[in-house]
């Protein structure tokens, strides 16, 4: 079915609800890894301060903790939008399942409470907490973040593979609460999320210092700045690539439909090539290139792998032409830019391996100033593979995306005022950030929250530990 079949069967609210839903999920999806992962940066600079006397990383810690308190007070408006979008958009999803998917929700409520209370502790310690109860402190908003992604995910699993319910006439009449938030899909997606917030954060946070490096800004704070999320990130990155494979065998067994859709795939067979790039046009693959093979390798480690095809799914499940041209390429992108990443990691651990020391190459400084934009793409469009591959369901085989969405109202309008929203609180983002940059640089003396300070240095006496 062609796009405007499609838009001619579906509820008039269907498509402003999609888009908005895009919107903000895509814009929130950014600011979670930094809720995640950027506690773990910060405790990391922080232990190094304390255990090696490293005033520069000391500073760093306390810069980003900064940092995380106002990027987790952007995700808590964006993600209580996404709270409010769930009961207005999708009435249907949480009046038939609010028993169910609510459980995952709750439990991220939770988290969201300690991570606040935890960040908040751990800021207004630095000059009030003796130096290592004040680096535990940090410990709980780690976890904190663990918990909330573990959360989210659960929530998103449960829709692609639902279970722990009992559902009698189109209405839950039992709920088992572990087997709704461990569900199939859980353990591979949360994997999966945990790596990339780690890999997203490092990224970002590195091609900071690698721009300032490339200005020329030489000295030993912004090296730091570097070395410790890229490394990071450079460890976790080839570790999501082995997990990126199982993840994608997973949903051949588990999301076949999905993985057709990720392959293009329209007719069962065996030998299925992989097709990079390319798009749908009347029921066949037009302008990709085929590796012969390759997909029923990678997703029964033989060539002779049967992979279920579209034709394979009643019609009226069955996404759409243009649907399936979204996941397809999405999913090409992802694994993309997570190639040229695993390129960059790579030049930089056999750099490190020989010399002990960066690249000399400019080269590897712009790679990595570009690196953050790479990691945000790769995990923008991986939640596009699992967001749009569930299509037309919203709850894979309980619920339909035209019967769970609003039939009152203007979506459009409410569209617009989110999109105002948004933009106001984005642009309040980067000029915040901006600032502090801008103050950061400009100061002559630095104060370390607990020294050691230098010598000759306005830094008050180190704390005794």
């Amino acid at each position: 079915m062609g796009l405007t079949g499609l838009l001619a069967a579906d509820p008039t609210q269907l498509l402003p609800a999609r888009e908005q839903m895009a919107f903000t999920l895509g814009f929130h999806i950014i600011v979670v890894p930094f809720g995640t992962a950027l506690p773990f940066l910060m405790m990391v600079a922080n232990y190094r301060g304390l255990r090696y006397a490293d005033r520069d990383a000391l500073l760093l810690a306390e810069r980003w903790s900064k940092v995380a308190a106002v990027l987790f007070a952007v995700g808590a408006v964006s993600g209580t939008v996404l709270s409010f979008e769930m009961g207005l958009l999708w009435p249907g999803l949480m009046g038939r399942f609010g028993a169910a998917y609510g459980i995952p929700f709750a439990l991220e409520g939770i988290f969201f409470f300690l991570e606040a209370i935890f960040i908040s502790i751990y800021i207004y310690g630095w000059k009030r907490l003796r130096p290592w109860p004040h680096f535990w402190s940090g410990l709980p908003v780690v976890l904190a973040g663990v918990g909330g992604t573990a959360s989210v995910v659960a929530a998103n699993g449960w829709m692609n593979l639902p279970g722990g319910v009992t559902v009698r006439g189109g209405r839950v009449v039992d709920v088992r609460p572990l087997e709704v938030f461990f569900n199939r899909a859980f353990w591979y997606e949360f994997l999966h999320m945990f790596l990339a917030a780690y890999i997203v954060a490092g990224f970002v946070v590195a091609a900071v210092y690698a721009v300032g490096l490339l200005r020329g800004r030489r000295d030993r704070y912004h090296r730091v700045g570097f070395l410790i999320p890229f490394t990071i990130a450079a460890v976790v990155t080839p570790v999501q690539v082995l997990v990126g494979d199982l993840v994608a065998r997973e949903v051949f067994h588990r999301e076949p439909v999905k993985f057709a859709a990720m392959e293009a795939l329209q007719h069962t067979r065996d030998h299925v090539p992989e097709t990079l790039g390319g798009v749908v046009v009347d029921g066949k693959v037009r302008y990709g290139v085929e590796v012969p093979d390759l997909a029923s390798l990678l997703a029964g480690f033989s060539p002779a792998t049967r992979v279920q095809g579209l034709d394979a799914v009643p019609p009226a499940d069955q996404p759409s032409q243009h649907l399936v041209n979204v996941v397809h390429l999405s999913f090409d992108i992802m694994v993309a830019l997570s190639l040229l990443l695993l390129a960059l990691v790579g030049w930089f651990g056999l750099s490190w391996w020989r010399r002990r020391d960066l690249p000399p190459s400019r080269w590897f400084l712009r790679g990595a100033a570009s690196s953050g934009v790479l990691a945000v793409g790769a995990l923008e469009t991986g939640w596009i593979v699992t967001e749009v591959g569930r299509q037309p369901w919203t709850v894979v085989g309980l619920l339909r995306t035209v019967d769970a969405v609003t039939t009152h109202g203007n979506v459009w309008l409410f569209f617009t005022g989110v999109l105002i929203i948004y933009m106001a609180v984005g642009a309040g983002t980067v000029l915040v950030l901006r600032e502090m940059h801008r103050r950061w640089q400009a100061q002559d003396d630095v104060v370390v929250p607990y020294g050691p300070p230098e010598r000759g240095s306005p830094a008050r006496e180190a704390v005794p530990p």
